[in-house]
C-alpha cells in the first residue's frame, strides 16, 4: 500500500500528464492542420475563380473578357471531376511496377477515400480536394496563351487530356512518390508541377496557334487595369494556401513559406516596377502586379526550403529576369503568348526551382535555408533541380504539341478571322461583357 506521500506525487504526476500535449500518430486526426489545409484548399481555389479570371479578365480586350471568365470557370468544373474521376488516382495512386512513372487506377472515382481515410494525420479527403484545386489552376494558367483566338470547345477537350496525360503524371513524379521524389527533388508548392508545366504548355500552344490577328503591330492594351489589380489582390492572399498549405500541417514549415512567399511578392513587384519605370520613365500598374506575379511563382518552389534572405533575393531576380524574359518573348522572338504565361510562370517556375538548389543550403549566413536532405550538397542538390527542370520542360512540350494536333484535327483549334476581329464573347457564347 502507498504512503500518503506517494499517494500525492502520484496524484500530482497524473494531473500534470493531463495537461501536457498528448502525441499524434500518423493515422490519428489533427484538428489544427486539417483545419488549416481546409483553409488553404478554399484560398487556393480562391486563386483561380475568382482571383485568375480576374486577372486574366481585365487583360484582354472587351470583346473577349465574357470568354475568359467562362474558360476558367469551365475548367474549374472540368478539371474537378476528371480529378475525381482519375487524376487524383493516376497523380497519388499506386502503378506498382510503373511507380516512378505513373500512379496506378486503384483509386478511380476516389474509391479509397472514405470517411475515416487518412494521408498522415489529415482525412485523405482533405489532402485529396486540396490538390484538386493545384490542379484545377494549372490548366487555367495556360488560357493566358492562347486568349483571344481558341474555340471553347477546343479549349475544354485540349484541357481535360492535358490534365490527365500531362499535369497528373508530372505530379505523380515529384509528389506521389515517382523517380523525381526518389532523386530527391525540392519542389514544395509547385514549381515544376504548375509552372513549368502550365509555361511550357503555354510556349507551345501560342507557337500552334499563331498570333492573333493584328499582333505585334496593332496596340491591344488591357481593357480593365481596374479588374486586373483587383484579381491580382485575390492571387497574392490566395497564395499563402498555394505555398503555406503545401506544408500539410500548421507548423513552423507553414509559417516560414507564408513569410518568403510574402517577401518574394513584394520584391518582385518592385523589381519589375523599377525596371519600367528606369526604361519608360513612369512606373505601371500593369507592372508591379505582374512583378507581383512573378515574385509569387518563382518563390513557389523554393517556399519550404528558403529562408527570407533568400526569398528576396528569389523575389527580386525574378521581377527582373521574368521582365526581360516578357521583352524578348513578344518583341524579339514576335511570339503572341497573349498574357504573358511563359515569361512569368515558365521562366519563373525554372529560376525557382534551380534556387532551392541553392538557398536550402544552411551555410549561406543570412541568405541560408533549412539545409539539404541527409547526403545532399549543393552540387548534388542543383544537378537534381536540373533533371527536373528539364525532364519536366521537355514532357510537356512534346505532350502538350501532340495534345494540340489531336484536338485540331478533331475541332479544330482557332476560330475564322471574322469571329476573332467580331470577339469571342459574341462569337462563342452570344454574350457581350459590356451593354451599356
Amino acid at each position: 500500500m502507498l504512503s500518503p506521500y506517494k499517494t500525492r506525487t502520484a496524484a500530482a504526476f497524473a494531473a500534470l500528464l493531463s495537461v501536457l500535449p498528448t502525441t499524434v500518430f500518423a493515422d490519428e486526426l489533427n484538428g489544427a492542420n486539417t483545419a488549416w489545409i481546409l483553409t488553404s484548399t478554399a484560398l487556393v481555389l480562391f486563386m483561380t475563380i475568382p482571383g485568375l479570371s480576374l486577372f486574366y479578365g481585365g487583360l484582354v480586350r472587351s470583346k473577349n473578357v465574357l470568354s475568359v471568365l467562362m474558360q476558367c470557370f469551365a475548367i474549374t468544373c472540368l478539371a474537378s471531376i476528371i480529378w475525381f474521376v482519375v487524376g487524383y488516382s493516376l497523380a497519388f495512386g499506386d502503378g506498382g511496377s510503373a511507380n516512378a512513372f505513373i500512379g496506378g487506377l486503384d483509386n478511380i472515382f476516389l474509391a479509397k477515400v472514405l470517411e475515416d481515410s487518412m494521408s498522415g494525420d489529415i482525412p485523405e479527403s482533405v489532402f485529396a480536394m486540396f490538390q484538386m484545386t493545384f490542379a484545377v489552376i494549372t490548366p487555367a494558367l495556360i488560357v493566358g496563351a492562347f486568349a483571344e483566338r481558341m474555340r471553347f470547345s477546343a479549349m475544354l477537350l485540349f484541357s481535360g487530356l492535358w490534365l490527365v496525360v500531362v499535369y497528373s503524371p508530372i505530379t505523380h513524379w515529384v509528389w506521389g512518390g515517382g523517380w523525381l521524389a526518389e532523386m530527391g527533388l525540392l519542389d514544395f508548392a509547385g514549381g515544376t508541377v504548375v509552372h513549368i508545366t502550365a509555361g511550357a504548355a503555354a510556349l507551345v500552344a501560342a507557337l500552334v496557334l499563331g498570333n492573333r490577328k493584328g499582333f505585334p503591330t496593332q496596340a491591344m492594351p488591357p481593357h480593365n487595369l481596374t479588374m486586373t489589380v483587383t484579381g491580382a489582390g485575390m492571387l497574392w492572399v490566395g497564395w499563402f494556401g498555394f505555398n503555406a498549405g503545401s506544408a500539410l500541417a500548421a507548423n513552423g514549415d507553414a509559417g516560414m513559406a507564408m513569410l518568403v512567399t510574402h517577401i518574394s511578392a513584394a520584391a518582385g513587384s518592385l523589381a519589375w516596377m523599377t525596371m519600367e519605370w528606369v526604361r519608360y520613365g513612369k512606373p505601371s500598374v500593369l507592372g508591379i502586379v505582374t512583378g507581383m506575379v512573378a515574385g509569387l511563382g518563382t518563390i513557389t518552389p523554393a517556399s519550404g526550403f528558403v529562408g527570407p534572405g533568400g526569398a528576396l533575393v528569389i523575389g527580386f531576380s525574378a521581377g527582373i529576369v521574368c521582365y526581360f524574359a516578357t521583352q524578348a518573348i513578344k518583341q524579339r522572338f514576335k511570339i503572341d503568348d497573349s498574357l504573358d504565361v511563359f515569361p512569368v510562370h515558365g521562366v519563373g517556375g525554372i529560376l525557382g526551382t534551380f534556387y532551392a538548389g541553392i538557398f536550402a543550403s544552411d551555410a549561406l549566413g543570412v541568405f541560408s535555408g533549412q539545409g539539404y536532405n541527409e547526403g545532399m550538397d549543393m552540387g548534388s542538390q542543383v544537378y537534381v533541380q536540373l533533371v527536373g527542370i528539364g525532364a519536366t520542360f521537355v514532357y510537356t512540350c512534346v505532350v502538350t504539341y501532340l495534345l494540340l494536333k489531336i484536338v485540331d484535327r478533331v475541332l479544330g483549334l482557332r476560330i475564322d478571322g471574322e469571329n476573332e476581329t467580331k470577339g469571342l464573347d459574341l462569337a462563342e457564347h452570344n454574350e457581350r461583357g459590356y451593354d451599356l
